[in-house]
């Protein structure tokens, strides 16, 4: 059985949701989700240091969704091109030291998953120091990858956030999964 978007979107989207998007995602949807994230987080009168931090860390994930989202069918407008961004309040920031999730999710080609996974382990086992040692490394290194990045937006997330990255693989067929993950502010 393959992974259904649709009900893992359903099931993502309950509780406290301050915003939601699923579909297609260009240069022009990217900034209107962000005109409407600042809006969504002005009603909920976030802090001034949460609310830059939720802003740009919004960012880097829609550039990142952008970037590095594959389709396992090109053809047609269908579930398949989406991707998701969700921005959901924590229901008892009492009891966890965050205060709102960003959740994406996107499809990718199953041969970046190991590579994917290991990026990402190897950013949470770093502590504080060597993340942003690890980020100034990779500045000052002038090399980008195939897709023009050069290997920053899941450091950035990581350093910006403050705490580990949470992910997840879906199988969807032989050659792609849905890959999500969630960054807690």
């Amino acid at each position: 059985m393959s992974f259904d978007l649709l009900k893992w979107y359903k099931k993502s989207t309950e509780g406290k949701i301050l915003y939601s998007f699923l579909g297609s995602v260009t240069e022009d949807i990217i900034t209107s989700i962000l005109d409407k994230v600042e809006v969504v987080l002005k009603a909920e009168n976030t802090d001034t240091k949460t609310f830059k931090k939720t802003y740009h860390i919004s960012v880097e994930a829609l550039q990142n969704l952008y970037h590095h989202s594959d389709s396992p069918n090109k053809k047609g407008n269908t579930i398949e091109n989406n991707v998701v961004f969700i921005i959901k309040k924590n229901e008892d920031p009492e009891k966890t030291n965050y205060q709102l999730n960003i959740i994406t999710g996107n499809f990718i080609n199953k041969s970046n998953t190991r590579l994917l996974k290991e990026r990402i382990d190897q950013l949470n086992f770093l502590n504080k120091e060597e993340i942003k040692t690890l980020y100034k490394l990779i500045l000052n290194n002038d090399e980008f990858s195939e897709k023009g990045g050069g290997g920053l937006g899941m450091i950035d997330l990581v350093k910006r956030s403050g705490n580990n990255l949470t992910y997840n693989f879906y199988n969807f067929n032989s050659n792609y999964i849905f890959f999500t993950l969630r960054i807690a502010i």
